[in-house]
């Protein structure tokens, strides 16, 4: 690979170091940005992702061990271990050749649902050690419901949604490949190639000082305004100890939280994708809208941020080489009520279009900036929340073949969370109806919050794309 003088140095020199014969690499901000709020929290579990996929049909345990061991072989970032220089401060990772530690088989039978998912909720509670050891624990189960699978622990310096379901599927792919007529998979891509290409980007390259002029350019336009999930009392807070501020502190030092589902079914589902196909937008925008629009019902102002994570995963590499990827930035959206649902939806689908072109830059940085220049209170913000939508499934692009196989997914909180509010929109794999995975700290939201936020949120939704040329305004007032 042929880099910039600068970053091509770099790269050779963080790399001539080794660890137990393998050569190391440096982390990315994408995994920075998990270790600087890890050092925030007592419980080292918050990196940990947890998910159980299970199928309807009796599989074989020993093919299913041996493709679960390929996929290992084919996937180098589950391969990653991490190592720490005393000297420099610093964590290095590396890759192993191979995964030889056996797979677990765990049979659920006789005991209740409920109780299988106690329990796979305490694996997923349980930090993993962090120097020279696997990163990620991968168990075979049956479930008391007869169903047979895979639980799969990670941990989000290695991993996010988009490689979990990669990973997943390569297995699925590797097994069907063998047991029915399925064609073998595609390889998967390389991760270390990957990771020398962030690198070099973040070594000062030239779209780095291009990513930064822009954020910097967009603070600078103008200081946000904290709109609260429950309306302005978390501002109006602020503001008795900070006069004129315009952040506040949604998030609590208690860092105990849960996991709430809402289940969108099949059909609403459908027909909001319906929209979204029809007017060239992606869902991402849609939720975006509706969540902007309770916040503005709320607080009473036009001026909305929210925290939006992109996953960073536009070219085939990037999609197949798995890690962690995501990047968190603040999207901010002024719309008056005058305005049309779908005048919003295209603000907001420009927006995004924008901001992709430049995700790869460092959101600690951007948050530093943002920080200095309105001289934020310290821990104080303007977003309440953040959101994720997941737009891979399972059954996309060729698991489909196999019939009316039903799959089951389901994810396990790992117990803690440094942020008030973390939804996740994803897609089921059963019948392609959405789930609303809201993560929340449960000091500072509370389930009946959660409940008044999913039903405006939809009902804004709903309301806005069977009549999108309605004005703000008016679906606030009719919702």
């Amino acid at each position: 690979m042929c880099l910039p003088g600068v970053a091509e140095a770099f790269i050779k020199e963080v790399m001539m170091k080794t660890r137990n014969g393998h050569k190391t690499y440096p982390l990315t901000v994408a995994q920075k940005f998990h270790i600087f709020y890890m050092d925030f929290c007592p419980k080292k579990e918050v990196v940990n992702i947890g998910t159980s996929l299970t199928i309807e049909y009796e599989l074989d345990i020993e093919e299913l061990k041996r493709a679960v061991y390929k996929a290992y072989d084919r996937c180098e970032s589950m391969r990653v271990r991490f190592a720490y220089d005393k000297k420099e401060e610093q964590w290095y990772q590396y890759v192993v050749e191979k995964e030889e530690r056996d797979i677990e088989y765990v049979d659920f039978t006789g005991k209740t649902m409920e109780e299988a998912a106690e329990i796979m909720t305490g694996w997923t509670q349980v930090p993993f050690q962090r120097e020279d050891s696997p990163m990620n624990r991968v168990v075979i189960i049956k479930t008391p419901d007869g169903c047979q699978g895979l639980y799969v622990l990670g941990d989000h310096m290695l991993m996010d949604a988009q490689s979990l379901i990669c990973f997943l599927r390569d297995v699925i792919e590797l097994y069907c490949s063998v047991k029915f007529e399925y064609p073998y998979p595609l390889d998967m891509r390389s991760f270390t190639e990957q990771l020398e290409k962030d690198l070099a980007y973040e070594a000062g390259s030239k779209a780095q000082a291009r990513d930064r002029e822009y954020f910097q350019k967009l603070i600078g336009e103008s200081e946000p305004i904290f709109n609260g999930i429950e309306g302005p009392g978390q501002l109006e807070e602020a503001r008795k100890k900070f006069p004129g501020t315009r952040a506040a502190f949604s998030a609590t030092a208690k860092v105990d939280s849960a996991l709430d589902i809402f289940h969108l079914e099949e059909e609403p589902t459908q027909r909001l994708m319906r929209f979204c196909e029809e007017q060239h937008v992606s869902l991402q925008c849609l939720l975006i809208m509706g969540i902007r629009t309770y916040l503005q019902k709320m607080n009473g102002n036009d001026d909305v941020s929210i925290n939006v994570a992109y996953a960073r995963r536009a070219t085939l590499l990037e999609k197949k080489s798995g890690g962690t990827r995501i990047h968190s930035f603040p999207f901010r959206t002024i719309l008056s009520g005058e305005q049309t649902f779908m005048e919003g939806i295209l603000a907001i689908r420009n927006g995004q279009n924008e901001v992709f072109r430049h995700t790869n830059y460092n959101p600690v940085e951007y948050f530093a900036y943002r920080s200095k220049l309105y001289n934020t209170p310290q821990g104080a913000t303007y977003e309440p929340m953040s959101l994720t939508y997941q737009p891979m499934t399972l059954k996309e692009k060729g698991l489909d073949q196999l019939g009316d196989i039903r799959y089951k997914t389901k994810w396990y909180p790992n117990g803690a969370t440094t942020q008030a509010m973390y939804l996740t929109v994803m897609h089921r794999p059963d019948d392609n109806g959405l789930d609303f995975n809201f993560e929340h700290q449960v000091a500072a939201v509370s389930r009946e919050t959660l409940e008044r936020f999913y039903y405006y949120m939809c009902k804004i939704m709903f309301k806005g794309t069977e009549n999108p040329n309605l004005k703000i305004g008016d679906i606030i007032k009719l919702i």
